[in-house]
Formats: structure tokens, sequence, C-alpha cells
């Protein structure tokens, strides 16, 4: 079974200006003059780590990642003004013109996988490859499983604390009753909620709950960003149309894809992937037999490694 590649420094840092308002922190690893991947973190509101750099063989690739508006050491800190899904996109276009790549492999889970089919379907030309994990298409059913009904029928004691946050009289809307909290003037009601909406994700996001993994999630400064924009994103249906990504499949039919997916990914069913796959002629659907939602987990890991190999081989015999 393949393991995550050893740490490595970025050779370059940047903060790279997208608006009057934000700033995005990006680096670059690995070979300069290898293979351009884009590492496109999930949440929305989570960020990059040093293990982001870890699912790609540092000679081969160039390995690009970045912090979303409002994420990880991207300022200003958990903003949601000018804080949407074009202007996302249009940031992931504006740090490959900053960088001088012509074009990219996607490389993206969970929320991660959503923007990065979003961007290859605006710029086609400028996507070579996609690999993707966790299949999230921000429908109205993917919130209503994670949010009302689905992910609490597995985990019915976590859920019991999510709710406990939020009175009976709002808990049939709970995006919008945490959204309330999150962007209130109340200090210590808005990193209460942080903490127990990030707490929820982290709780369901493995086959094995980790406190590790809790740990991560719960943590103020991840957790603060994390709700924030999520709930801003939820409550707006991530600011896209109803099943806009699987209808515009076909700007991408030709673009080659690797999907994996753990079988027992709780936040994001594996029929997400399977309705994906069904509708992107081009593409390879990987289930993994002992996995959640995480990219973290060994079965997930592996796959994906095998996955970004596979994608360089094919890559280097077209060019």
């Amino acid at each position: 079974m393949l393991v995550l590649f050893p740490e490595i420094k970025p050779f370059k840092r940047h903060q790279v200006r997208v608006s009057d308002s934000h700033e995005l922190y990006v680096d670059e690893s690995g070979n300069s003059d290898g293979l351009p991947v884009l590492f496109v973190h999930g949440g929305p509101g989570g960020a990059c780590d040093a293990s982001s750099r870890r699912f790609f063989d540092p000679q081969k690739f160039h390995i690009i990642t970045f912090d979303q508006r409002g994420c990880g050491r991207s300022i200003p800190h958990a903003s949601l003004e000018e804080n949407t899904t074009d202007h996302l996109i249009a940031d992931i276009e504006v740090i490959r013109e900053y960088l001088g790549v012509s074009k990219w492999v996607m490389f993206g889970g969970s929320w991660g996988s959503t923007l990065s089919l979003l961007y290859a379907q605006n710029f086609p030309s400028r996507v070579s490859a996609l690999i993707l994990r966790g299949i999230f298409l921000c429908r109205q059913c993917d919130l209503d499983w994670v949010y009302k009904d689905g992910t609490n029928r597995v985990f019915p004691d976590y859920w019991e604390e999510f709710v406990k946050a939020v009175p009976e009289s709002e808990r049939s809307d709970l995006i919008n009753a945490y959204y309330d909290r999150l962007t209130g003037e109340d200090e210590l009601a808005r990193m209460a909620a942080a903490k127990s909406w990030s707490a929820w994700e982290g709780n369901c996001s493995k086959l094995r709950p980790s406190a590790e993994a809790l740990a991560k999630f719960t943590k103020p400064h991840f957790a603060l960003a994390l709700s924030r924009i999520e709930t801003h994103y939820f409550v707006n249906k991530g600011f896209i149309e109803e099943n806009q990504i699987l209808k515009n499949m076909s700007a991408i039919s030709d673009i080659p894809g690797r999907i994996v997916h753990g079988r027992y990914d709780i936040l994001c069913p594996l029929n997400n992937a399977n309705t994906l796959h069904q509708h992107w002629q081009n593409s390879e659907l990987h289930i993994v037999r002992d996995a959640g939602h995480s990219a973290s987990e060994p079965g997930t890991v592996d796959a994906l490694i095998r996955a970004t190999q596979d994608i360089a081989k094919e890559l280097q015999q077209a060019g």
C-alpha cells in the first residue's frame, strides 16, 4: 500500500492580492519544471497544510497549494465579504496567470472537488486532468443529507451534540440557525457555535472517529473560518444553480478524470461519485472499500497517490 511522500518545504511562498480586500497565501514545492498540479482544499473554509504536498512525487510534479478566501493563511481571516464561488473560480485563474502556468492538474477533495469541477467547466482549456475525492456536488439533497436527515442516522450520538447548541424551535433549519450565531455580535456565542459546527464534521469524517481529526477541526482559528464560510456558502446554496455541475459535464467530457471515494463516506455518500462518473465518460471511479470521507485514511491515500502517478504517466505519454 502506498503512503504519503516525505514532508517537503515550499521553494517559494506568495501572498497574491486578488481584490482590494483579499490576499491569498500560495506556495510552490516539488519540481518547478514538473507537471503543474493545484491542490484545492475542502470546506469551504478549510485550508492547506504540510500534508497537502505529500500526495505527489516531488520529482515529477510542480506542486501548488493555496488557501481560499478567508481560510488558513489568507487574509482577512474568516471574512465573508466578496467571498462567493465565482470569486474563488476567478482567484484560481489569477493564481495560474501569476505563476505562469499554461495548464494544470486539479486535485480536490470534498468542496475541493466541487470547486475543481466548476473551475474546469469554466476554463476547460486550462485543465489537463482532474483527480477528485469525496465528491460533493453541492445540491440541496447533499446539504439536507448532512444537516437534516442522513448522516445523523449513522452518528446519532454526535448529532445530539451538534443540535444541542440550537433551541428546538430552530432545529428545522440548522444551517441558518448556526449562520445567525456565527455572524452575530456575541463573540462567545460565535466561538461556541464554530467549535460545535466543526466538531460535527470532524467526528463524521472518518470510518473510525478520530480524536486527532476532532482536535484539528476544533482548533479556534480553523473552526471559525470553516464554520463561518461553510454556513455562508450553504445558506446561499453554494452560489450555484441546483444541479449545476452535472448539467454542465459536457464542457469537460474530454478531460481525463480519476474519482476516489470511500465506500463508507457518510458526509458525502458514494452515490455522489457514482452519479458524477455516469455523467463523465472520460473518468474512472475507484471505490475505497475501508474508508470514510477523510483524505488521510490509508486506503484513500493509496488510491490518490496511484491516481497521481497514473495521470502523470498518461499525460507524459500524450505530450
